[in-house]
């Protein structure tokens, strides 16, 4: 090792051990008490080559062992590696890669460690505050250069070829308590044109995914997967200070805060920036990016617009503005103090609509339908990734809906509050297609090929990923809270964001919040959708309504006076009526015998509203439990039955047929009932042809 690039690694070191740099006097305290556990720490210092595409970096990690295990090895993720060639676990998942075409040539990205040493915070304790290069080399002798031990494994699919997990063994156990500390050198090739939310396109960069990154250790293991094409990611939170030098004409933006920028009088300039209890770190820079700012309650909006997008500015500043205010007034604190807002250059379209912690991307577009705000969805979606992808930090490896369909969720209730029910609203045919609408169309297009709750990697397709892990528990979601109550289900997402921020919480955290608030066990409910591929669908199968024939006999005299009405208990039983008196002058009414037949046609259980309408004006309505394979309802009124309908507030957006939910006795009367059931015909028919579906599953893919 050389004196320089060792005195180098012992700054990093050193600071590393009091997880600061050296120019820490300059540094904020962001959060007095921390936020998180710090399990692992960053210090980066890195180089962009803008010709080659190239990062040259030191990255100096500070690992706390906060288990209750002995840990013998590190492992690490090299996310980078999966743009490595055509063999990689990643690329051979791609099929149609959903972001962006494939890579060519020269474009492929990788990530390669030159160095991997490993010290302990006690071996280094009382290292002398000046160093010199002949004092170097003795004060190093305790690290242990584990570069020769390098392996890489692929614990999901054994793929000798993937490279996307690196493992080495410590030089000596790390008991519950202690920290390691991990040097490394590493290259980072970006693929270009940028590919699946990173990457470069000529003066343009979003790094991320960038350097190695430490896996989580959890339950007694490394909970450390591969790079899959379906994957995002998982990992601990810490406190980063990372020094970007780029050409001095770019702007820089990335996670956390700006510190200081330092022109090194080489036409390069040093961006040093930091950020406390985040799990993630990405950048982006640009000489073209022009910088736009705001404010949404204590939150600093910084917006990178792209030259030509400058006409969408305010709408960027205002949909973030109220992205932030609806979420923090609604789930709780953004206890942040900035996000940064990125615009995807023209010809980058595959880093749009990414997130990272305080830092997203998002896109322009044009030419869209009237009333369609593509790009208020897109910021609106993007922050709210800030509480359940971050804050939250689940295992979207192996719980993707904790993130994607939680925030799937959000963004149905959070666009109409703050644009109005007709935002995001488009007119085909006189069909109103909504958010909701287009995660039907998702759902609808694979509804039974997986459960909600399954490892990423492991779902039928890429389709049925996206249904499962955005659409389908948007729309149970949904269901779930007009089954609580709007208010009853603000109040478990507020206490999920209190509860279980900064600490990973699982689907089971999440059920018990439910369960907790709204004071009821709804276990019953969390089994069919989240675990199960049941399908619910309730069908109104059979209605009439006929006169009542007056029974014969001497014990029969079925009349009432005018305006009674007496309720059947089954089709064959009509209760007795009190008899009357036709010498009393009142006159005999007419009475009729009307019925519908409900049944379950799906495997999810359900309770539901059974809507029944009569001639006379009067509307009758029933709770079933929907657990039978069918249910049966009898009247005997003076009024005809006109209609019945199942879910007739539409309350129930995970009902896979909406064609099959009402029926009326005598077509020549429908009236309103004929309009509502022309609607749900015609959207259900526009949902179930292939093109159409597909055509709105793509659109809604485009959205994550």
């Amino acid at each position: 090792m050389e004196q320089k690039s060792l005195l180098a690694a012992l700054t990093l070191l050193i600071s590393s051990v009091l997880v600061l740099p050296a120019d820490a006097q300059d540094q904020p305290i962001l959060f007095e008490e921390p936020l998180s556990p710090r399990i692992a720490n960053y210090n980066i210092d890195v180089q962009l080559d803008t010709e080659t595409k190239v990062l040259t970096a030191q990255e100096v990690l500070t690992w706390h062992n906060q288990t209750q295990s002995v840990v013998y090895e590190l492992q690490f993720h090299l996310y980078m590696n999966g743009f490595r060639n055509t063999e990689s676990t990643f690329m051979q998942g791609t099929g149609n890669p959903r972001r962006s075409h494939r890579i060519k040539d020269k474009g492929w990205g990788f990530i390669e460690i030159d160095r991997l040493v490993v010290s302990y915070p006690r071996d280094i304790r009382n290292l002398p505050e000046t160093l010199f290069p002949d004092s170097a080399l003795s004060a190093l002798q305790p690290a242990a250069d584990l570069t020769a031990g390098m392996t890489f494994i692929q614990p999901d699919d054994g793929n000798q070829e993937d490279k996307s997990i690196l493992k080495v063994s410590l030089p000596k156990p790390l008991r519950p308590g202690q920290k390691v500390i991990v040097y490394l050198d590493f290259r980072t090739k970006l693929p270009e044109p940028s590919f699946m939310r990173t990457g470069a396109k000529s003066e343009y960069f979003l790094v991320a995914q960038w350097f190695p990154k430490m896996g989580v250790h959890i339950d007694g293991a490394w909970n450390t997967h591969q790079f899959h094409s379906r994957t995002n990611f998982f990992a601990d939170f810490g406190v980063y200070n990372v020094r970007m030098t780029v050409p001095e004409e770019n702007l820089v933006g990335a996670t956390g805060l700006e510190i200081s920028v330092t022109k090194n009088g080489d036409g390069t300039a040093t961006h040093f920036y930091h950020a406390e209890d985040v799990h993630d770190f990405a950048w982006t820079t640009s000489p073209e990016f022009v910088e736009v700012t705001g404010k949404s309650q204590d939150v600093e909006i910084r917006v990178l617009m792209q030259p030509d997008h400058l006409d969408t500015q305010d709408r960027m500043l205002e949909s973030t503005r109220l992205a932030v205010q609806y979420f923090q007034d609604w789930y709780g604190d953004y206890p942040y103090p900035n996000v940064t807002v990125v615009d995807q250059r023209r010809g980058a379209e595959s880093t749009g609509g990414m997130e990272y912690p305080t830092l997203f991307t998002t896109t322009t577009s044009y030419g869209l339908p009237k009333g369609m705000r593509l790009l208020e969805m897109i910021n609106t979606h993007e922050f709210g990734h800030g509480y359940w992808y971050h804050m939250l930090a689940s295992n979207e490896f192996e719980e993707a809906w904790l993130d994607e369909g939680v925030n799937t969720y959000t963004d149905m209730q959070i666009l109409p509050a703050a644009y109005g029910e007709e935002a995001n609203t488009i007119d085909v045919a006189g069909i109103k297609i909504n958010q909701t609408t287009m995660a039907r169309a998702q759902y609808l297009g694979l509804p039974d090929a997986d459960p909600i709750i399954k490892s990423s990697w492991e779902f039928y397709s890429g389709r049925s990923y996206g249904i499962n892990s955005y659409a389908r528990p948007g729309l149970v979601l949904t269901t779930l809270q007009n089954y609580l109550g709007r208010d009853t289900m603000r109040e478990v997402m507020r206490t999920y964001v209190e509860r279980w921020r900064f600490k990973h919480p699982r689907s089971r955290d999440f059920f018990d919040i439910v369960n907790e608030v709204a004071g009821q066990n709804l276990d019953w409910f969390f089994e069919q959708a989240f675990y199960t591929n049941a399908i619910l669908d309730y069908t109104v199968s059979d209605v009439f309504s006929r006169p009542v024939k007056k029974p014969k006999g001497y014990d029969y005299a079925l009349s009432t006076p005018k305006g009674d009405s007496v309720m059947a208990n089954d089709e064959n039983t009509v209760e007795k009526a009190a008899n009357t008196d036709t010498a009393s002058g009142e006159a005999e009414q007419k009475l009729y015998f009307s019925g519908v037949n409900i049944r379950r046609l799906g495997e999810f259980e359900f309770s539901v509203v059974v809507e029944l309408v009569f001639d006379d004006g009067e509307i009758v309505r029933e709770n079933w439990d929907g657990q039978a394979l069918w249910k049966k309802f009898r009247y005997t009124k003076p009024a005809q039955l006109v209609s019945a309908a199942v879910d007739p507030d539409y309350k129930i957006p995970l009902d896979a047929n909406l064609t099959n939910n009402s029926r009326v006795v005598n077509k020549q009367t429908l009236g309103i009932n004929k309009l509502a059931a022309r609607w749900m015909f015609w959207q259900q028919f526009l949902l179930d042809q292939p093109d159409f579906a597909n055509l709105l599953f793509r659109f809604g893919e485009s959205l994550n």
